[in-house]
């Protein structure tokens, strides 16, 4: 089995799935029992400070960070915060993704946010993209997602509006070259 931890998932034209539809999804974890990603360009209404607000804690409402929006990290428990973020130890529930990245899901990371103790780089998003054993492999063999390996800096540099181009231009293609049509050897 090939693992796709630390990868991206690039839709393709063909997936008209409005949860996915030009989506990139950052994959934490792969194994034999499936596999779960986190949608990283899909922003949705709500920002920050707003989420912020609502679970009662303190904000400094004149960080940037504030106005930055939440994205939709996938249509599974999509009322559970996930933070992708730089390395930075001590939250209680967090986990290794790479040497640049990990991924954190305990309420203690979001105290930190708006101050000075945030990790260097973030992306909050709500709920996450999951697949059963063999339904990622699936879809990715009836030409659903394109793979290719994760950048940093895409999912923190780059605009939410670019991140799917710029994903795809990361192994030198444009998105106009994609097809809907799966070739198989």
């Amino acid at each position: 089995m090939q693992d796709f931890q630390n990868h991206f998932l690039i839709a393709m034209p063909g997936l008209d799935d409005p949860m996915f539809k030009r989506s990139v999804a950052y994959i934490c974890e792969h194994n034999e029992e499936g596999a779960m990603g986190i949608v990283i360009n899909h922003p949705i209404s709500v920002k920050v400070a707003e989420l912020l607000q609502q679970l009662e804690i303190e904000f400094a409402a004149d960080s940037p960070v504030a106005t930055s929006h939440v994205c939709a990290g996938g249509p599974v428990q999509n009322d559970r915060g996930f933070v992708l973020h730089t390395p930075k130890a001590g939250y209680q529930s967090s986990m290794q993704l790479s040497d640049q990245l990990m991924v954190t899901t305990s309420k203690d990371i979001l105290l930190d946010l708006t101050t000075e103790r945030a990790p260097d780089k973030f992306l909050l998003a709500l709920g996450y993209a999951g697949w059963t054993a063999g339904q990622l492999e699936q879809e990715i063999a009836d030409n659903s997602w394109l793979i290719v390996p994760a950048d940093n800096q895409i999912i923190f540099d780059v605009s939410h509006a670019q991140k799917w181009q710029s994903a795809t231009a990361s192994i030198g293609i444009k998105p106009w070259q994609l097809s809907v049509v799966a070739g198989h050897a």
